[in-house]
């Protein structure tokens, strides 16, 4: 265990009744980062979040968090850690503030230190205008935003959200991001989703799973340079034959297609070399010979068709 990691899985295996739930994972978490483990419900997100919460023992493996073992030391990793789970079990009859100081007594924090705490995370979650309301009267997204204040009350290192949007509206949910965006500049942050844009736009590392396992592992802008093909699109208006000759001689390019498009204009799909960004050499080349230019932009794959790749290749996999 190196002081850079706070979380270390390794071959950790969870087994129900004829069920296996998790099979072999094993993964890393850096300090700092904001990593989702995305799959399609019954894939092992959640049966992995409630064992590095000390909620539920594993059948095999090992788990450390900031260096303690989750099943020997599971105390010391209790006080390091901050869980949400999905099914958020906050107490409906208690008011926002009074709920919240409660939890905090609980994580251990004396009276004095869980009023200060109370009163930051009530802001820091923007919880301060309700926090005499009742928690049962709130909306599903103020509920959620009480569900990460319990979590972050005590201060721990490690916040680990499962399901983080689901039931929230647009705005809800854009609000719950920034939130968590906000909270992976000072903690480091493991959140469990089935939504690809939740994990697109809040977190830096992506761990794909499917039926237990970790299928991929990789942060998002490496994702999209490695299984991007770079395929460049431009629309330009030149005579066609000599469109033909301009991509022939560009060594950059080792294939392209041109198609006509609206008006005398055409649509070039040019694939460069090892998928490199070559649009200023073709910004060049366009302009130097006087070339009328419509588009030029570089295809993005998003990472629900990642997803898709990834997992059709396991699948395809088992068939054999």
């Amino acid at each position: 265990m190196t002081d850079s990691l706070m979380i270390e899985v390794a071959n950790l295996t969870k087994r129900y009744a004829g069920n296996t739930a998790v099979s072999d994972l094993s993964f890393s978490v850096r300090r700092g980062e904001i990593v989702g483990l995305l799959g399609p419900n019954g894939a092992g997100k959640s049966t992995t979040m409630r064992i590095l919460s000390c909620f539920l023992p594993a059948t095999s493996g090992t788990a450390r968090i900031a260096g303690f073992d989750v099943f020997t030391q599971a105390n010391e990793v209790r006080r390091r850690i901050g869980y949400m789970p999905e099914n958020n079990p906050l107490h409906q009859e208690m008011r926002v503030r009074e709920y919240l100081k409660f939890r905090a007594r609980l994580k251990g924090l004396g009276l004095r230190r869980s009023r200060e705490r109370v009163d930051i995370v009530m802001q820091q979650c923007d919880l301060t205008e309700v926090q005499k309301k009742i928690i049962g009267h709130l909306s599903k997204g103020y509920r959620q935003r009480v569900g990460l204040a319990d979590a972050l009350v005590h201060e721990p290192e490690l916040i680990i959200l499962d399901e983080p949007t689901i039931g929230l509206d647009p705005n809800q949910i854009r609000s719950v991001r920034q939130l968590i965006k906000d909270l992976g500049r000072t903690h480091t942050v493991l959140i469990s989703t089935h939504i690809l844009p939740e994990v697109e736009m809040t977190c830096n590392r992506v761990l794909i799973m499917r039926r237990g396992k970790v299928l991929l592992s990789e942060t998002s802008e490496n994702l999209q340079k490695t299984m991007n093909d770079g395929q460049i699109i431009t629309e330009i208006l030149a005579p066609i034959e000599a469109l033909r000759t301009c991509w022939e001689e560009m060594a950059e390019i080792k294939h392209f297609d041109i198609a006509p498009t609206d008006g005398d204009f055409f649509r070039c799909a040019l694939t460069p070399s090892e998928g490199a960004d070559v649009r200023p050499q073709i910004f060049s080349a366009i302009t130097q010979r006087g070339w009328t230019l419509r588009e030029l932009s570089r295809s993005r794959q998003s990472l629900e068709d990642i997803y898709m790749r990834v997992t059709r290749a396991e699948h395809e996999e088992e068939s054999l």
